[in-house]
């Protein structure tokens, strides 16, 4: 399961070994990913390869270093993750780094094709991780569904600390008459469930001007007001970004 998963990789973080990379695939993106390509289309989209099962949800590990550091890592690791249940799945792992760059691609089919797919991510402390994906999952599908296009939503933890993680959702529906009103409105519904659950508005993507609203709520004034005497000392003209990261 995602709990399950996700909390061996709180063990990993916090523990160790920690691979190179590690990130988890909630149910919904795991049974895409796991899927025969050939058998895409034709009802067999659920099927989870040789060893996995339906309903399960799929690591993707990795390790880099010398022959000995990767070994002592790998075997550390693989013992912690079968503690969780987890079972090995080498050719899921192979297909995930070879297609890693196609989902852009993907993307721009799907966009020509009438599709609505964006991504969007947040980061939260680990005690807080479960309440915050079930909260923005939830505001998305809710959001969509009320406008007349009931999404498809993938989650995966993309990035993990000894403090917390990020979530990093892709959300795909049916694309209305305004797509970008559309997504507006689905992306403030999530952004207001990330701020009510805990989460920080971006973990990676930035801040930018979709995200300052929400961004000035989570410092807070004083946050805002620190920032604002850093950019008047440094950029006392006031010419990088103007209106981006400060309100």
């Amino acid at each position: 399961s995602f709990a399950a998963g996700t909390a061996a990789l709180r063990r990993l973080a916090q523990d160790g070994p920690l691979p190179t990379v590690i990130r988890l695939s909630d149910e919904a993106e795991t049974a895409l990913n796991l899927a025969e390509p050939a058998k895409l289309g034709t009802g067999s989209a659920g099927s989870t390869g040789s060893t996995g099962s339906a309903g399960a949800c799929l690591a993707i590990v990795g390790y880099e270093g010398t022959a000995v550091e990767v070994e002592h890592r790998r075997t550390g690791a693989s013992a912690r993750l079968r503690e969780y249940g987890g079972e090995p799945e080498a050719a899921a792992g192979e297909r995930w780094r070879h297609g890693r760059y196609h989902g852009p691609y993907l993307r721009d089919a799907l966009l020509d094709a009438g599709a609505l797919v964006d991504t969007l991510e947040t980061a939260c402390f680990w005690s807080r991780l479960e309440a915050l994906y079930a909260a923005v999952s939830e505001a998305l599908r809710r959001s969509l569904s009320e406008q007349g296009a009931p999404p498809l939503v993938l989650c995966h933890i993309s990035h993990v600390y000894a403090a917390g993680a990020s979530l990093y959702f892709t959300v795909a529906c049916a694309e209305l008459e305004d797509p970008v009103a559309q997504w507006r409105e689905a992306k403030a519904a999530a952004a207001d469930a990330i701020l009510a659950a805990g989460g920080t508005i971006s973990h990676h993507h930035g801040v930018g001007t979709d995200h300052l609203p929400w961004y000035e709520r989570e410092v807070g004034k004083l946050g805002v007001q620190a920032l604002r005497a850093v950019k008047l000392a440094l950029d006392p003209a006031g010419i990088l970004n103007p209106g981006v990261l400060i309100p």
